[in-house]
């Protein structure tokens, strides 16, 4: 295991210099700190934060008055956590804390974690640590980041998870879930070069010792592939109310690429640390559609977004071409309902949020970008925010403070 700490780089000494305006600002900031964050990229491609109040009605327009990020497209891997905002810098490894101030994007600290430039999957493993996990194709090597984010101080090291075997190149962490003592990952396993993207026909899971981190068992499941998806772009797991975890598995182009197996929904109880034998849906075979993205919405309800075959070409341009509907889930009676919305475009997006029993979700359709309201106790549907018609994507929609009400 490697103990890392930022050091004294001119980039350590940016932050440093950010973090101390930061306190000069810190009362100002407590005194108006918003509810939302919304972050959208522009048809230039430039990309914005904004923080509101407010999703239910109104107008706004990001390129007048949200917060520039930079660099270019960072939407994949930007986290929001009590109103601070966390991605890693690629080209330096370091994993940077981030705030709105006096509507500036302004680094605020930062932590180095050497030899990790890029994860697939992050999880609060506390309220105040995070735990990254990737996979390096140049390095062969399957890493993890735990970061106390109120310090700044990380724990980076491997994980003991069978790394891939030809045909197999790469491998993706789907999903990771604390329990107690124990740490489940889901994975699975990619074929890449320049002109060939497929993955595995097995869902995989690990179970470790938390936090030592000691292989106890793995399972293998045949019905589907790629648990979890990414969650850095878009959520694909959820534990629910009771305690019980649900985890999509992602096989469709845009994702796993291997369309022939179908997206499915698996369960592990609250009390289990196996597959739920009796709850396995296959959600393409309910909607003769692949899906991405799941979300818990309450009452043994849920949602997914899907793909309208017929309205793209390929994976080219699945992500620019409105096709994407929106589906509800009742997970006790496994039916599933198309809710009646524009069609949507980008194929992962973390793109729901859910609030005093009611559901907002961003739509970004050829009839204009909105945030819309779900009532599911009405089972009504009515426009809210409008973002201006400049924006190409509205990437993210997140709560700024859990503590909020």
């Amino acid at each position: 295991m490697n103990r890392a700490h930022g050091n004294l780089t001119t980039l350590k000494i940016f932050v440093l210099l950010s973090f101390t305006f930061l306190f000069s600002c810190s009362e100002k900031q407590t005194s108006v700190r918003q509810k939302y964050s919304i972050y959208t990229m522009a048809d230039d491609s430039r990309e914005y934060i904004n923080q509101v109040d407010d999703l239910s009605s109104g107008e706004l327009d990001p390129v007048k008055s949200g917060a520039r990020t930079y660099p270019k497209q960072i939407w994949y891997d930007l986290i929001v956590k009590d109103g601070f905002y966390y991605r890693l810098e690629r080209k330096t490894n370091f994993f940077l804390k981030y705030a709105v101030i006096k509507n500036k994007y302004t680094p605020v600290d930062s932590v180095a974690l050497p030899g990790m430039s890029y994860f697939d999957n992050y999880n609060w493993v506390h309220s105040d640590t995070v735990f990254l996990a990737s996979y390096d194709r140049k390095t062969s090597r399957l890493s993890y980041a735990r970061i106390n984010v109120e310090t700044m101080k990380a724990e980076t090291g491997n994980l003991p998870v069978s790394l891939p075997k030809s045909p197999f190149n790469s491998m993706s962490i789907g999903f990771s879930m604390l329990k107690k003592n124990k740490l489940f990952l889901g994975y699975t396993y990619h074929e890449i070069s320049p002109t060939h993207f497929k993955t595995t026909d097995t869902v995989y899971f690990d179970r470790l010792t938390y936090p030592g981190l000691k292989p106890i068992k793995t399972i293998k499941d045949s019905r589907s592939t790629y648990p979890g998806g990414a969650n850095t772009a878009q959520p694909n797991t959820f534990t629910d109310q009771k305690g019980d975890f649900y985890l999509l598995a992602c096989p469709g182009i845009a994702l796993g690429n291997n369309p022939d197996q179908p997206t499915s929904l698996y369960r592990i109880k609250k009390n289990d640390d196996e597959l739920d034998s009796t709850f396995y849906w296959n959600i393409s075979e309910s909607i003769k559609n692949h899906a991405y993205g799941l979300w818990d919405i309450g009452n043994g309800k849920a949602m997914i977004r899907s793909e309208r075959k017929d309205l793209f070409t390929g994976v080219e341009d699945h992500y620019k071409v409105p096709h994407i509907e929106f589906y509800l889930l009742d997970l006790n009676k496994k039916t599933i309902k198309k809710l009646d919305l524009p069609l949507d475009k980008g194929t992962s997006r973390q793109c729901v949020l859910v609030e005093n029993r009611l559901v907002y979700l961003s739509i970004n359709s050829e009839s204009g970008n909105y945030i819309w309201i779900y009532n599911p106790k009405e089972d009504t549907l009515t426009k809210g925010l409008k973002i201006k018609d400049d924006i190409d994507y509205i990437l993210r929609i997140e709560k700024l403070h859990e503590d909020l009400p």
